[in-house]
């Protein structure tokens, strides 16, 4: 079994035994990208795209998909910090796709279930990728509920082409804190009853009535920073002060960034994840034929290798949640898959986090190029 805690720091003598690939050089140039346009599988499609990384080296390793959760966008995954995972992966030889899935706010409102993702973006963009670069395969790093969906469409065998994934915070077994366990069923019983989405924009202008009662009710509970995004996010999405991350490994530049970085979400997702909490494991809402209602009713139509990586200090979703995904898929395939816990991260600060492209990215980096 492949379980490793992994402590902060570039310290080799710390890392119990296991060993990383050294971060390449950081280029001197930003990060830049062009968009891809891709529609999705349904009638009418949806008008969805992808960011792909053209600025670095010509790729030599083949191509990496990208896919954030609910709430943000494809941007989540460039902070103004010193590096980023997009540009670590670029200058390590991979063609970097992110994709702007339904959730993503850069696209009008619209209720949606993780199931949606699943059968009509997910092989989508695996497709325009695919098409686009000429390779018969391709690596996935999902985040969130791009991972949960992203792992739905695996399980039902809709992306066969995906050889590895690397997948964050949460796969088949959402676990939550007891708070957030608690506040789910709440907030969906109350909130989500007069209101179709949530919105952590509220923080910076709330207009209606029940946006402002929602605002207010954010601003009674979190005094943790002056960042009212920061504390939105952090009432909507776990019960942490601040919940996505630890202030402490964010610089203030991206603190700040943070405010322009997180946007609407259905409560049609929250009654998903009520469900899920409810069975405590991954459940889809039984729309569609192409899935099973529960993820762990059949074997895994995927042939990919998982490396399952979440924060120890994660407040969204908790690790114990992403060790029963990896000792499923261990049980399965014994000593082929990973679990990597970050010491001193959380939800999402492993991408942001201002030490992240030494204490995280390698490991991202090394994964993916083990195959």
């Amino acid at each position: 079994m492949m379980r490793r805690s992994r402590p902060a720091g570039p310290d080799p003598a710390r890392l119990g035994g296991a060993k990383f690939a050294p971060p390449p050089v950081r280029a001197a140039e930003p990060v830049v990208f062009e968009t891809v346009p891709f529609r999705t599988t349904e009638s009418p499609p949806r008008e969805l795209n992808l960011r792909h990384v053209v600025s670095g080296p010509r790729p030599s390793r083949g191509p990496v998909l990208m896919i954030a959760g609910t709430s943000v966008r494809a941007n989540i995954f460039s902070p103004p910090t010193e590096d980023t995972l997009p540009g670590m992966l670029s200058r390590a030889g991979f063609d970097v796709w992110i994709s702007n899935w339904r959730a993503s706010f850069e696209f009008a409102p619209s209720r949606f279930y993780l199931d949606d993702a699943a059968v009509h973006d997910h092989p989508a963009a695996v497709a325009t990728v695919l098409a686009a670069t000429g390779a018969q395969t391709l690596k996935a790093v999902v985040h969130c509920q791009g991972s949960t969906s992203f792992m739905m469409s695996l399980i039902a065998g809709l992306v066969p082409e995906v050889t590895t994934v690397v997948s964050n915070s949460v796969a088949l077994h959402p676990q939550f804190p007891t708070l957030a366990f608690l506040k789910l069923p709440l907030a969906v019983a109350t909130f989500g009853k007069v209101m179709p989405y949530f919105n952590p924009q509220w923080g910076l202008h709330a207009s209606g009535f029940w946006p402002k009662v929602f605002d207010w009710a954010v601003r009674a509970t979190h005094h943790e920073c002056n960042n009212a995004v920061c504390k939105h996010t952090s009432f909507t999405y776990g019960s942490g002060f601040p919940t996505l991350w630890s202030h402490e490994n964010l610089d203030e530049a991206t603190h700040e960034w943070i405010k322009g970085e997180f946007g609407f979400v259905p409560v049609t997702f929250f009654e998903q994840m009520e469900k899920c909490a409810l069975h405590g494991k991954l459940m889809s809402m039984g729309v569609y034929d192409e899935l099973p209602e529960d993820m762990l009713a059949q074997p895994p139509q995927t042939g990919a290798r998982f490396v399952f990586m979440t924060g120890d200090q994660n407040r969204t979703f908790l690790p114990s949640g992403m060790a029963k995904t990896f000792d499923y898929f261990d049980a399965i395939a014994p000593g082929r898959h990973v679990f990597q816990q970050m010491a001193g991260y959380g939800h999402l600060d492993v991408f942001l986090g201002r030490h992240a492209a030494r204490d995280v990215f390698p490991f991202i980096v090394d994964e993916l190029g083990r195959d």
